[in-house]
């Protein structure tokens, strides 16, 4: 059994990436080539927003964005702790300051309560410190709460930017994911809902000025020729035989999602003794994982020995919060300052999710669970 199925997908569609692979070997555009603009047209479209930029990864995706907003030393980012680390590895990059706020125990996303109580209870001055910019995580394919957090932000003017890696695919309220802040970024790594065959990833925005500062910021901060440089940007490109990939992908994208939603369903009707993830009536979710929490840490403990023993993969995302990894430590954080994110982390566990998951293998791992 596999955790995430990338072989049956591609016995699938192998002759549509094949295809999709000679044209640009016969063309030969192997850096920003025809199909780059392709896809951005195709998946801007899906997402419902003006502009697409390509890029080399859903890191750079985060990077750039916060680039063309001009974050950098002295301003202050509000993140959660529950998450990889390049949510907030690109705003330390940039020499500004993550700080973090606790999640919802049910959706595992940022809590907008506490990050209003965030924001207003934060000491600029005494931090050195100014507010700019939220980057909400749309956790496990499931939108943060986008109409609570864009009203936290507004109150406070600060940029909204949709951390939307696990996400593409997903609806909140009637709008897509990707169009649900200022800007979003999302991820094509292969274990990704929508994932190439190496690392790419998308950002996106309504907004006209940014799309361009993005366009330059991903080759070198180029101007009118790739030798006018009019700002510091970064080599950011997308390969063109990963969005020719991409575009074969994102042909069955919308089947994908459908089967990934029954594989949830049954998994949420089967499994006993655990919390199951739960989506709110007016979202759907993408799946990118199916995340139960354990009555504590002896329980998954246990849980994780029955998979083991029976063959079936699993994995913990995310075991270690980023308030309390080694890079982060300068930070001042201590254990205990996210109860929730910290009590999330000790149960989680991540059990096989993907569209060609058999309902007999499915039934294995929901006995590995319950026990049974």
């Amino acid at each position: 059994m596999q955790f995430i199925d990338l072989k049956a997908q591609q016995s699938r569609i192998r002759d549509r990436i094949e295809a999709n692979i000679r044209t640009v070997l016969d063309h030969g555009q192997y850096v920003m080539g025809p199909e780059i603009a392709e896809l951005e047209r195709r998946l801007a479209a899906a997402a419902g927003v003006r502009h697409a930029t390509a890029c080399a990864s859903g890191t750079d995706a985060l990077l750039m964005i916060l680039m063309a907003r001009g974050i950098g030393p002295g301003d202050a980012v509000f993140t959660t702790p529950f998450t990889f680390i390049a949510t907030a590895e690109v705003i330390r990059l940039l020499g500004a300051t993550p700080v973090f706020v606790d999640i919802d125990p049910a959706t595992f996303n940022i809590d907008p309560d506490r990050l209003d109580a965030a924001i207003s209870g934060f000491d600029a001055k005494a931090a050195g410190l100014t507010p700019r910019a939220v980057i909400p995580v749309d956790l496990f394919g499931l939108p943060a709460d986008y109409d609570a957090v864009n009203a936290v932000a507004r109150k406070h003017k600060l940029f909204v930017l949709e951390d939307a890696a696990q996400s593409f695919g997903a609806t909140y309220r009637g709008r897509k994911a990707c169009a649900l802040g200022d800007a979003a970024a999302t991820s094509f790594f292969p274990a990704k809902p929508l994932g190439g065959y190496g690392d790419g990833g998308m950002c996106f925005t309504d907004d006209d000025d940014m799309a361009e500062a993005l366009v330059s910021i991903r080759v070198h901060g180029m101007g009118a020729d790739k030798y006018d440089n009019i700002r510091i940007g970064i080599n950011g490109r997308m390969d063109t035989l990963q969005a020719a990939v991409l575009l074969a992908k994102f042909e069955i994208f919308p089947e994908e999602l459908t089967r990934r939603r029954a594989v949830a369903d049954r998994y949420t009707e089967a499994l006993e003794g655990v919390g199951v993830p739960r989506v709110p009536e007016d979202c759907r979710s993408a799946w990118a994982q199916y995340s139960i929490l354990a009555e504590n840490a002896g329980h998954r403990e246990a849980i994780q020995d029955r998979l083991a023993a029976a063959g079936i993969p699993f994995a913990v995302y995310y075991p270690i919060p980023l308030h309390r990894q080694t890079a982060f430590r300068t930070l001042g954080y201590r254990e205990g300052d996210f109860p929730v994110t910290e009590d999330c982390a000790a149960r989680i566990l991540s059990l096989p999710m993907h569209p060609y998951l058999e309902p007999g293998d499915q039934e294995r791992v929901i006995g590995g669970v319950n026990g049974g």
